[in-house]
């Protein structure tokens, strides 16, 4: 009486989620759709508990990788990332995830769609959800994958062997222009805002014109309605300023507050993914942050304390920091991206199959 699904589920980068052909789901929308929610939250849709299923109950534990081998010339394999936003019954594509995007090349392995090399195998994925190409690099000594090594991932306990990922062809990907509404600061409800999409589209502001410090705990930010409220507004404005249309029900933009940094990084950051902060940050928002500090009258000016390497941007977060390295040049006053490149890590944790109840 109920369906089973082939599935694997990996940690990719400081998330968790769940990885599927896209031969085994619907091709329609609607019904594919249904069975991600069933099969994170079983017969309790909108559950925030996600008691009934596979889901972890967070944002960062109820992600989705739908992956197939790619029809395009330019890349090896597909990824579809699927966001269930927990609590509301309700699957989203509108974002991208580059911790998920860590555990694509390591399943395509191990599912059988791609051969592995010795002593790395290398695979250009198509990033389906905004577009761009990340050229993704992972250990397969004698042609298997190898989950053990040394690289660290602030969030995340332990060590592992590396994923290198490098974006191409991200600056606007989702809202069609490095700074969307044109201009490196914008007066957003009477704060000073920056709207940058260089992956993931993100409103980056100064935590003091807010009152605060920057560096207050997730639970501290997360209990402060009246602020949650006030940046809400913000990011409601801001999402239509950036051309992204009404997005009370979107998980884009993320709304990030910057301060000087304290553990000798370029810029101390909180993130709200859009209404809980996250643990650490995303990895293409750590990438739009990073170019931010590049892009000359952002708000980070006179807050980035920028190091001697001029490529390389250690953003840190509540649990800890995130080095992005960035290749950028100018041309006539222009500035462009040519590679925005980061290390992750990523595990399996299970593989077989999953049960979606019935009907």
């Amino acid at each position: 009486m109920q369906t089973a699904i082939p599935f694997m589920q990996f940690r990719g980068g400081s998330s968790k989620g769940i990885y599927f052909k896209a031969e085994d789901l619907p091709k329609q929308e609607t019904e594919r759709n249904l069975l991600v929610l069933a099969a994170l939250e079983g017969a309790g849709i909108g559950d925030p508990r996600q008691i009934d299923g596979l889901g972890g109950g967070t944002t960062l534990t109820s992600k989705v990788a739908v992956v197939s081998l790619s029809a395009s010339p330019d890349a090896d394999l597909d990824y579809l990332f699927l966001q269930v936003v927990v609590g509301k019954g309700m699957v989203t594509a509108a974002q991208n995830c580059g911790n998920i995007l860590a555990g694509v090349l390591p399943f395509a392995i191990e599912s059988g769609l791609m051969k592995a090399a010795d002593p790395t195998t290398s695979a250009r994925i198509n990033m389906i959800n905004t577009g761009g190409i990340c050229e993704v690099v992972v250990q397969t000594p004698h042609r298997e994958m190898n989950y053990q090594g040394d690289a660290t991932v602030d969030g995340v306990m332990g060590t592992a062997a590396p994923v290198i990922c490098n974006y191409l062809d991200t600056v606007g990907s989702t809202c069609g222009d490095l700074l969307p509404t044109g201009n490196a600061v914008d007066f957003i409800h009477g704060i000073e805002a920056t709207c940058i999409d260089n992956g993931m589209p993100v409103i980056m502001m100064r935590a003091n014109d807010f009152g605060l410090s920057g560096y207050e705990s997730k639970e501290d930010l997360e209990k402060n309605e009246p602020l949650k409220q006030q940046i809400e507004q913000i990011r409601l404005e801001g999402g239509r300023m950036m051309k992204l249309g009404d997005v009370s029900r979107q998980t884009i933009p993320k709304v990030c507050l910057v301060s000087t940094p304290h553990q000798g990084g370029v810029l101390n950051t909180r993130m709200f993914i859009p209404h809980v902060v996250h643990d650490a940050i995303g990895v293409l928002a750590a990438v739009s942050v990073a170019t931010a500090c590049v892009v000359p009258g952002t708000v980070v000016k006179g807050i980035a304390q920028l190091n001697e390497d001029k490529n390389l941007f250690s953003i840190e977060h509540p649990s800890g920091e995130f080095t992005v390295k960035l290749e950028y040049q100018f041309h006539d006053g222009k500035m462009a991206i040519l590679k925005s490149g980061v290390i992750r890590t990523a595990r399996l944790l299970s593989k077989g199959e999953l049960f979606i109840p019935a009907p």
